[in-house]
């Protein structure tokens, strides 16, 4: 058992964790799961003994091997096979015992633990847990020089797991990974042996590998059994009741003072009156459900263009004059798209994507665009490359250069950045708030298309939900590219797979698509009777097809009206702030007045209500037909 007892961590003065107590169960799955800047990485470098906590300790059995994901990256001439073969430290030495050994006893004694350690079947093992991070035979005897720092992230990853530690601490181990490889992992701990502490903000990972969720929050630590969405569930319980208590105990202290006023100056009441100041004194104040501005989202609604945005005709694409990375694109984009792009990493969805930005031209074929379009490109290295000088309203006043200080204070306050935030050192800002810093910019000019390349990599869990639901409200088209399961299923209406060196519609929802991955569901293709049409097997697999189409059909009706739902609760959401925290509302809605708002919000009240039976209804009758499609 991993029992973390009592630490308190203080960094620069101010308690990053603080008593923090928390009993991990043997061979636990956990996952770790807190805000950006609650403290994870900080426990786990307790945990390992980077940082000795100024309170409290981290204890477990004698001789536990423990096994960390450093955030350095591999470097040098060795091959990623010879790196990973090289992380079993004890095998490394054995073998070299072996090779020199004289005293026959010592040498029996080699070999034993050798076959112990199943030391034979490691270059099988190292090249199975490679080719599942994504390198083929080719790319596992390459230097890693040649290899970017994503790529060779992937190479620490792959050898912390072939070294097999008694308790894995894994921080974002997905963050470098596609969503084929980020499968590969999932697969690969949910067979772990030994215990497993995860950090991550990817809710798909967490619900599937995690059988436990250890909450860090304001410096505490809290065990909820369950993977993730269990652990929402029982958190919202939580925050429901606090807020309950909260509300009651304000009461309470107030009928207090009320009685303290009244009763405090006659002698007949005033021992009692004293003594309900005692009582008030007393009272622990329960905290706050604070909203936190670090969720806030809001794209601008462009103007109203024509369909279609943009249209490829037999498009290439490349960087090498020649060498096309992409050929023979065929695609249509509309102003009301939704589209994820699908496909190992290497295979050249972020090439597609700098195509439509206009950041690349096509090499041969046609590419046609509404002239007035305006395009907003994220990716993740963006986040990285904001200058640490100045604040989040110097770059913006920069960037929007001409526009008044309500313009640039508006588009700052929509990505939660109002107030002293705003005028904040970026040096200062976490990982999270510059990607909103990020985002900010690259739609200042209320694009028609958004083009996001990995946008979730600096968000934790609340926050990526947050932008879920500012996408689902936005009025322009979304390119999305995301390893995200969670938000490319409740973002896209399109799914296109890049893949063979071209682009082409993936007809299905992302189940279909990690089904496709894993090989489930697979068509048959052996040559027994069905194939011969015999005992009525042609038409038996006519009837599955179509039993196949209808479920894919309700499918989709059920993911569309999910959208539904939660497009209307984000303007429901959106009329809500505008009523009761006029400060905070978004711009097209501050000019409205209260009547209008109440009378806006009536209507979508009643859509909210019609849509969600209508995702009820497709849910059911997606249930109905499970079997027959199967």
């Amino acid at each position: 058992m991993l029992t973390i007892n009592g630490i308190t961590v203080r960094l620069g003065g101010r308690d990053i964790i603080s008593r923090a107590s928390a009993a991990i169960p043997p061979r636990a799955r956990v996952g770790l799961v807190g805000r950006n800047g609650a403290g994870k990485s900080t426990l786990v470098k307790a945990i390992i003994g980077e940082i000795e906590p100024d309170e409290g300790a981290v204890e477990m059995p004698r001789r536990t091997r423990l096994g960390y994901l450093a955030q350095e990256a591999p470097a040098g001439s060795a091959t990623p096979f010879e790196t990973v073969l090289a992380a079993d430290v004890e095998r490394t030495a054995l073998l070299a015992e072996a090779e020199t050994c004289t005293d026959p006893d010592r040498l029996g004694d080699v070999h034993d633990r050798l076959l112990a350690i199943d030391a034979y079947t490691a270059d099988a093992r190292a090249a199975r847990i490679l080719i599942g991070l994504g390198f083929d035979e080719d790319m596992q005897a390459a230097p890693l020089d040649s290899f970017s720092g994503g790529w060779r992230m992937r190479v620490a990853l792959a050898s912390l797991l072939f070294s097999a530690p008694d308790v894995l601490l894994l921080d974002e181990p997905s963050n470098h990974l596609d969503l084929e490889a980020t499968l590969w992992l999932e697969n690969f701990l949910k067979a772990h042996p030994g215990t497993l502490l995860l950090i991550s903000h990817e809710r798909g990972l967490l619900n599937n590998v995690a059988d436990h969720i250890v909450h860090l929050h304001a410096g505490k630590l809290t065990l909820y059994p369950g993977g993730y969405d269990s652990f929402e569930r029982q958190r919202n319980e939580r925050l429901a009741q606090q807020a309950a208590a909260r509300a009651a105990q304000e009461a309470q202290a107030d009928r207090l003072k009320d009685y303290i006023a009244r009763n405090s100056a006659r002698a007949s009441t005033a021992k009692q009156a004293q003594s309900r100041a005692k009582m008030l004194a007393r009272m622990q104040p329960i905290a706050a459900v604070i909203e936190d501005p670090s969720l806030s989202f809001d794209f601008p609604d462009p103007e109203e263009l024509r369909p279609p945005l943009i249209t490829l005709d037999l498009a290439s694409v490349g960087y090498t004059p020649g060498k096309p990375v992409l050929q023979r694109l065929n695609l249509r984009i509309d102003p009301d798209d939704r589209i994820a792009l699908l496909g190992r990493n290497g295979n050249g969805k972020t090439t597609l994507a700098r195509l439509l930005a206009a950041q690349l031209t096509p090499m041969a074929g046609e590419m046609t665009a509404t002239g007035k379009m305006l395009v907003g490109y994220f990716t993740q290295y963006q986040v990285e490359e904001i200058a640490d000088g100045g604040t989040p309203l110097e770059l913006m006043t920069r960037a929007m250069e001409g526009k008044s200080p309500g313009a640039i204070r508006a588009q700052l306050g929509r990505f939660g950045f109002s107030g002293n935030r705003a005028t904040a050192q970026v040096g200062t800002l976490s990982g999270g708030e510059r990607a909103r810093l990020a985002l900010a910019l690259v739609t200042r000019d209320a694009p028609h298309l958004l083009v996001l390349d990995e946008p979730t990599n600096h968000l934790d869990i609340d926050a990526r939900e947050a932008l879920v639901h500012a996408l689902n409200a936005y009025k322009g088209a979304v390119i999305l590219i995301s390893h995200d399961r969670h938000m490319a299923e409740l973002v896209a209406d399109r799914l296109v797979l890049v893949d063979g060196g071209t682009a082409k519609p993936f007809d299905g929802s992302i189940e279909d698509y990690i089904d496709f991955i894993l090989g489930r569901n697979q068509p048959k293709t052996d040559g027994g009777a069905d194939a011969a049409g015999k005992g009525g097997g042609a038409q038996d697999r006519k009837a599955r097809a179509a039993a196949r189409d209808t479920y894919k059909a309700l499918q989709k009706a059920q993911t569309e009206a999910e959208k539904r739902v939660s497009k209307l609760q984000a303007e429901l959401a959106r009329i809500d702030r505008a009523m009761f925290e006029p400060a905070n509302a978004a711009p097209d809605l501050a000019k409205l007045s209260m009547g209008d708002l109440s009378q806006r919000r009536g209507k979508l009240a009643r859509e909210l209500e019609e849509a969600e039976a209508a995702w009820l209804e497709a849910g059911e009758a997606l249930e109905d037909s499970g079997a027959t499609a199967s």
